[in-house]
């Protein structure tokens, strides 16, 4: 959890709280002098405390803002004709490398595909030096304390780094599969990332994200015969909470499933007009 986001209520799409405010009251009757053989006493009442608790009922979605702004990023993205997707993981599921090999693949095939990158972590740049190594247009956003990428963030890279020219946007969020799931940035696809290395039932012990994922990703398959990793019983745990969005199977490292996600990137980009 961030120290400075207060992500603890983010799952919650409306927060229905009772708060006790503290209406304390102090009863103070002064300072009291005199003398004594010559000597001035002072006395003094210690303040009385009397609670009065009042309830206060709060019914204010605790992402409001955020939300008001991510509607404001969606509509400059639709007002461009760009595609969004934000990718979601733990750390080490493998999309700085996904992302390498999808910027390598495209610059091969489609010299002409406008695709930027946005990449999140608290510090350092090495995502977006690893991309731009492989020739992406990147930029790195460091949250510093926060868990998660913002909308925000997003919205003062607009008509900056982000250009009505491009077609795709990609963001690389910070690596978490709680908070950023909550955060909506005004994308058209959250896309949840999970190894195999991670075990099974990620779905279901964190289900938000998966909920809410419109494709999900098995990553780093080629890895799969040297694991005790049943990939039957993960499609289950994912079909619990989400019977719906396509499932890949992709190894970046190896190219297994690697034409079924450029397909997908290619179907997002035909959207525009």
């Amino acid at each position: 959890m961030c120290r400075d986001c207060g992500c603890q209520e983010a799952g919650l799409e409306h927060a229905h709280r009772d708060h006790v405010e503290d209406h304390s009251h102090v009863h103070d009757h002064g300072v009291h002098e005199h003398w004594v053989d010559g000597k001035l006493i002072r006395h003094s009442h210690t303040p009385r405390l009397t609670e009065t608790p009042r309830r206060i009922r709060l019914e204010e979605s605790v992402l409001a803002k955020n939300d008001r702004i991510a509607g404001e990023n969606r509509q400059w993205f639709a007002d461009h004709h760009i595609r969004v997707l934000n990718l979601i993981s733990s750390p080490g599921s493998g999309k700085t490398l996904l992302l390498e090999k999808t910027v390598q693949a495209l610059t091969a095939a489609h010299a002409d595909f406008k695709l930027a990158i946005m990449t999140g972590d608290q510090e350092r740049d090495f995502d977006a030096q690893r991309l731009k190594s492989a020739g992406a247009e990147v930029l790195q956003l460091n949250t510093q304390s926060a868990c998660h990428l913002d909308a925000e963030m997003i919205r003062k890279q607009l008509g900056t780094f982000v250009r009505p020219d491009h077609q795709v946007l990609i963001i690389e969020n910070v690596g978490n599969l709680v908070c950023p799931a909550a955060f909506d940035l005004g994308e058209n696809h959250k896309v949840a990332l999970l190894s195999c290395t991670e075990g099974e039932d990620k779905p279901s012990k964190y289900p938000l994200l998966f909920r809410e994922a419109s494709l999900i990703v098995l990553t780093k398959m080629d890895l799969v015969p040297h694991l005790d990793w049943d990939l039957k019983l993960c499609e289950q745990h994912i079909r619990s909470v989400n019977a719906h969005a396509p499932i890949l199977q992709i190894s970046a490292r190896t190219g297994i499933g690697m034409d079924a996600w450029l397909n997908f990137l290619h179907t997002e980009s035909e959207q525009r007009p």
